[in-house]
């Protein structure tokens, strides 16, 4: 078979699995879909193409920015977006492999690839920066509610803690050409050292070393232009504002169908937390930690538990459903359409 026909095939692999290790949440699901009001709960559609975009928008307006990609029509932004979400489901890596794809995606569109994974990292810390000051609004308003207790202000100090410490260790790394080449090494050694384990020494490396020091030297340069002009970084973080509200907001939509509007504060802060350990989780998606973080972190905030299992495990069947349909479509259109992957630039 092809390269295009077997990745097809591992592809429907992995949704089954998905389907499998979420038929539990699928089934509860179902039986909510009893007690919505439907005509509401349709508004998760547009929600989560508002969410797609929003996403889509962080890269793409540092990218117009730095004038490395054409206007793209906001479906098409939405789209790309969505594709990237469904890799990072079908393949739960904290993130990398949707890097790794969209850096091929945006290769296609002339974006090398040291430009298109800056443009990834700026999404990332901006939607962090963005999620840590809508946090914060959060934590405020709980407070003059007089429902804040010690473990929501716990949570959400280790929540921003992580995301600030996240973000510095980023510029900490790009900002020093000497600590760019050391991680390089470590990443050539480490990466060429599994695969030969892997495939009993029948294939020697994957990454070339001169190829990956040129990378991160590109990485290094696009940031150290970015350090001179900040102002670049004003969109994408608007964007990742609206990005977080937009996210909350299907979940908004959601109590809103079942009948029980809450306060979309705790809410936010538990979105937070959850997307976090996300991150760390091996199940697509963070499939099932996601959903228990969110629940215990509202019931802890004071709302009812059946209310917010209700609430939260609806919500995520079906953005995983729509995630994993419409992405799984465009993005056997995007392989169809340019072929096979190309090799990475990192790659010999």
């Amino acid at each position: 078979m092809s390269f295009r026909a077997w990745l097809s095939v591992v592809t429907l692999l992995f949704i089954a699995v998905i389907i499998y290790l979420s038929r539990h949440e699928l089934m509860h699901a179902w039986h909510l879909l009893k007690h919505v009001h439907i005509w509401i709960l349709l508004l998760l559609i547009p929600g989560q193409i508002l969410v797609y975009y929003a996403g889509g928008e962080m890269l793409f307006s540092y990218l117009r920015a730095k004038k490395s990609i054409d206007r793209i029509p906001p479906l098409g932004l939405a789209r790309m977006s969505l594709e990237m979400n469904f890799v990072n489901h079908i393949l739960p890596s904290g993130g990398v492999s949707g890097i790794s794809y969209m850096t091929w995606r945006l290769g296609k569109h002339g974006v090398p690839a040291s430009r298109a994974t800056m443009s990834q990292v700026v999404r990332y810390a901006m939607s962090f920066t963005a999620m840590i000051v809508l946090i914060a609004v959060s934590v405020i308003i709980v407070t003059i509610d007089g429902s804040i207790n010690r473990w929501m202000i716990l949570m959400s100090s280790f929540l921003v803690s992580t995301m600030i410490g996240a973000i510095l260790g980023c510029v900490y790394l790009i900002s020093s050409p000497s600590r760019m080449t050391m991680f390089g090494n470590w990443l050539v050694r480490i990466v060429n050292r599994v695969v030969r384990k892997v495939t009993f020494g029948r294939k020697e490396h994957v990454l070339n070393h001169t190829k990956v020091t040129l990378f991160f030297s590109e990485l290094h340069r696009d940031f150290a232009s970015l350090r001179e002009d900040k102002s670049i970084l004003l969109r994408p973080f608007i964007w990742g504002i609206v990005f977080t509200l937009a996210d909350v907001g299907l979940f908004m939509i959601t109590f809103w169908a079942l009948g029980a509007p809450i306060n979309p504060a705790p809410i936010l802060i538990a979105y937070g937390v959850a997307s976090i350990a996300g991150f760390f989780v091996v199940t697509p998606g963070g499939a099932g930690a996601y959903e228990a973080i969110m629940v215990g972190f509202l019931a802890v905030a004071g709302i009812s538990q059946g209310l917010a299992i209700a609430g939260i495990v609806l919500t995520r069947v079906i953005l995983l459903l729509g995630t994993i349909i419409f992405g799984y479509v465009f993005y056997q259109l995007a392989i169809i359409r340019y072929g096979k992957t190309d090799q990475s630039p990192i790659q010999r």
